[in-house]
């Protein structure tokens, strides 16, 4: 692949105002109980990893809440953002999300990469949690691409979400 000019990518640019550096994937210290990484790949349309892309995650504590914007207190922080690397990787360390009313456990997922004119948003649900059957979001999609919104548990603190913006087994992307 030739190198990537600037009119053709957001990265180089991206990168100076957005990268939070070692910080940003850091929902929680690391050391912190119950951590969990979640990783995976961001791939193009040709499925060709994404170098120059960011990988923003929101959600709630393993109570169901969302953290105060002052921190009140507490280690969590909710928000991650992870800049992808030379080989499209991306990841956050942080705890499992609980359950919101009436939804299962779930991250909210906001990618900004070249060729997207703004962010696309999807989600990162756990695999076999039983309110996965009755989330109203997932009852939206057609049951052979549900997959694609569904991490897989790759070890014992360790999911893997790969991201995929077209093509074969092209991630759902809601319409917010």
């Amino acid at each position: 692949m030739p190198e990537l000019t600037p009119s053709q990518t957001v990265g180089p640019y991206l990168r100076l105002g957005l990268d939070w550096g070692p910080a940003g994937p850091a929902v929680v210290p690391e050391g912190t109980p119950g951590a969990v990484r979640i990783t995976g790949i961001l791939y193009d349309g040709e499925g060709t990893p994404i170098t120059d892309g960011l990988v923003e995650t929101w959600q709630a504590d393993p109570e169901g809440r969302f953290p105060h914007p002052e921190g009140g207190g507490s280690d969590f922080r909710g928000f991650g953002r992870s800049c992808t690397d030379d080989e499209g990787r991306w990841e956050v360390r942080t705890l499992l999300p609980g359950a919101l009313p009436g939804e299962a456990p779930h991250l909210d997922v906001s990618v900004f990469a070249r060729g997207l004119l703004d962010r696309v948003v999807t989600r990162v649900y756990l695999p076999d949690h039983p309110a996965n059957a009755t989330d109203p979001v997932l009852a939206l999609v057609p049951a052979e691409r549900r997959g694609t919104l569904v991490a897989e548990r790759v070890g014992e603190a360790e999911y893997r979400f790969d991201i995929r913006l077209q093509g074969e087994a092209e991630t759902v992307f809601l319409d917010v």
